[in-house]
């Protein structure tokens, strides 16, 4: 039995949710491929596609001819149309045998049932009237039963029926039409066969198991079938099944379901209209309740492992922590290691509280961010929490609208692109404007293990600018550059008052609570070296020299091989750096000043193994010098698998014990 849950509106009794809220949805439709990922990221969703199908046409259609050939010579008495594109197909290969008007005469002649509305829809188009319809759910059930209640009382006893098949044999259909007596023909049209190219649907499967895929989208019994022929071929229908209890599964109707159930899956959603449409819309608002609760109750009944941390901690003291040693570039037990975004879409956890809510509302409610933050570095046993927050926050108060309409990609309205732009925009107080990020730091660090420190952190002033001057993310920054160009004034004074929003945000947020900081300076990779020295350091200089000198602040930008000699020249107690440099000749290059990074986000799409391999060869590089701090090159990607973030840190726990 099919199950939904009776509402879509939020738990607590607020509005209804956004559809499925950021959820990672598995779709296995082949023939509508595009337009069903396109239906799940208007609901909100993100697309996995997995065609699960490849439709054959039958080439020279022996049985479609030999039916063509029965039926003018008055030797059928019932036809069953199962398909809308079986039947336009059936037709297709008798019209190159026979006239199709002497078709549509022989078809009047006798009973014609069509399963459902698509059938019925070609079949007036040819001009063929249907005699029998079946009613909704439209499973052969429903078609023996309207032959069998049919006005024209039609007989099975005897009859002869040919039954048009689309892609598998219905051998239900076909017995009980026998066992009433019936003489069954089949004909089929085209066949179901596994696709060419497999790897979609082993990708797909696979981010089942590895828990980065929320709901399963069916919309076909012979997807579910050759899904777990190809499971049960490469080994891995086992892991699989087990992870099945954590997913969504939808069935876009009755037949499909029925097939599931017969393979073993529980069928959680299935819409009252059997439609693609319709499917999507109502798992989306079903969908995200249905996680949370599934998997908060198997949470409780399994014990929670973590990394097992090469030294216990012997201080409750943050400051004598792993982490805060190493960025005042002292010894340490091990290296510490946190990651940038560590709370986000890779966690089950995190994309079911946004199935709830959008992504601008989670930064907005300090409990949810705080329950984000703790359990995302709890979850991993990370040496360090981040905030969850987005560096974009800020731009808010400066008098500009920001909003997350594409997914979690920024839009910015109300840009800036000349200096009368530059004028309205306002001076930020962050203590008035920003106050639920202060609280989301005080509840977090009230939450968070005592020797474990919490980081605050802004975007930095050309960061800010780049975004608050194109609207949004760039591949060339044209606006931005051409403004820093064309008006010097305009842009210094843009990054004056950005700078001074910053330094006022990030010292707020060590008085609410925060141990550490981080600038994150994710564009300035796009200027040159004298480009850097001239628009920008003088403001990042500004917001690091403003920043109390007894907190640490890590530095990081992307794309910055040709820019650190000025980072470091900006000043920061921690220099963070991209994967594309190589970690020990940073070290060599700037001795004395502690360097955080930097393993490839890429890795941890791979296996424990080589997670391990890498993180080795990057600890080795360093040499156990002190000061390092391990980190990615970037941050978490949204599909990495959890269990290998678990083993990355733990193989740096382990790997660095120099205890």
């Amino acid at each position: 039995m099919a199950k939904t849950v009776p509402s879509s509106t939020d738990p607590n009794g607020g509005s209804p949710r956004r559809g499925f809220g950021g959820l990672r949805v598995l779709s296995f439709e082949s023939r509508l491929a595009a337009d069903t990922a396109r239906l799940i990221r208007k609901a909100g969703g993100v697309p996995i596609e997995a065609p699960a199908l490849q439709e054959v046409p039958i080439g020279r259609n022996e049985e479609a001819f030999a039916f063509a050939t029965e039926l003018l010579a008055g030797h059928v008495d019932v036809v069953i149309f199962t398909t809308g594109v079986g039947t336009r197909g059936l037709f297709k290969a008798m019209e190159t045998t026979a006239p199709r008007e002497d078709l549509i005469a022989a078809l009047s002649r006798v009973a014609t049932v069509a399963r459902g509305p698509k059938p019925v829809a070609v079949l007036r188009e040819i001009g063929v009237p249907v005699t029998v319809k079946a009613a909704e759910p439209n499973t052969w059930r429903e078609v023996v039963t309207a032959i069998e209640e049919s006005p024209q009382a039609i007989t099975m006893k005897g009859a002869r029926v040919a039954v048009q098949e689309y892609g598998a044999s219905n051998r239900a259909l076909v017995d009980e039409l026998e066992s009433r007596g019936a003489i069954v023909t089949a004909v089929p049209v085209y066949r179901w066969a596994l696709p060419e190219d497999l790897f979609p649907l082993l990708d797909g499967a696979r981010q089942v198991i590895d828990r980065t895929a929320d709901v399963l989208l069916f919309t076909s019994a012979s997807q579910a079938r050759n899904l777990v022929t190809v499971l049960g071929e490469r080994g891995l229908e086992t892991a699989f099944r087990e992870a099945l209890p954590e997913v969504v599964v939808a069935s876009v109707g009755p037949v499909c379901s029925e097939t599931l159930a017969s393979l073993g899956f529980d069928v959680d959603v299935e819409p009252e209209t059997h439609k693609l449409g319709s499917l999507i819309a109502r798992t989306a608002e079903v969908a995200g309740e249905m996680l949370i609760e599934r998997r908060s109750r198997l949470r409780e009944s399994r014990p929670v492992t973590t990394a097992a941390r090469a030294t216990t901690p012997t201080t409750t003291d943050v400051n004598d922590s792993p982490f805060m040693k190493a960025c005042r570039g002292e010894p340490t037990d091990y290296t510490p290691v946190w990651l940038m975004r560590q709370a986000g879409r890779y966690m089950q956890e995190y994309r079911e509280v946004r199935s709830r809510i959008s992504f601008l509302e989670l930064c907005k409610k300090p409990d949810l961010a705080a329950e984000v933050t703790v359990h995302a570095a709890r979850r991993i046993d990370a040496d360090a929490a981040i905030i969850f927050s987005d560096i974009l926050l800020i731009v808010e108060p400066m008098g500009l609208g920001l909003d997350y309409v594409h997914g979690d990609g920024p839009s910015i309205s109300r840009v800036v692109r000349a200096a009368r732009d530059v004028d309205r925009l306002l001076e930020v107080e962050p203590e008035e404007s920003l106050s639920f990020v202060f609280e989301a730091i005080r509840r977090t660090r009230a939450e968070l293990e005592e020797h474990i420190p919490l980081l605050g952190f802004s975007g930095a002033p050309f960061t800010l600018a780049s975004y608050i001057v194109e609207g949004g993310g760039s591949r060339n920054y044209t606006l931005t550059k051409s403004l820093m160009y064309q008006d010097e004034g305009a842009w210094h004074a843009m990054m004056s008052l950005i700078a001074r929003a910053v330094t006022k945000y990030l010292c707020a947020q060590v008085q609410a609570g925060a141990q550490a900081l981080q600038l994150f300076d994710s564009w300035v990779g796009c200027l040159s070296p004298g480009d850097y020295e001239r628009y920008v350091l003088p403001h990042t200089k500004a917001v690091l020299e403003g920043l109390p000198t007894d907190v640490p602040v890590i530095h990081f930008g992307s794309d910055t091989a040709t820019l650190l000699d000025l980072c470091v020249q900006a000043g920061s107690s921690v220099l963070g750096v991209d994967h594309r440099v190589a970690i020990g000749d940073v070290f060599e290059r700037f001795p004395g000043v502690a360097v955080q990074g930097n393993l490839d986000p890429v890795v941890l799409f791979t296996n424990p193994d080589i997670v391990r391999e890498h993180a080795k060869r990057l600890l080795d590089e360093v040499g156990g010098r002190p000061g390092h701090i391990f980190n990615l090159g970037h941050g978490v990607l949204p599909a990495t698998p959890v269990d290998n973030v678990i083993a990355l840190i733990d193989a740096v726990h382990e790997l660095s014990s120099r205890g």
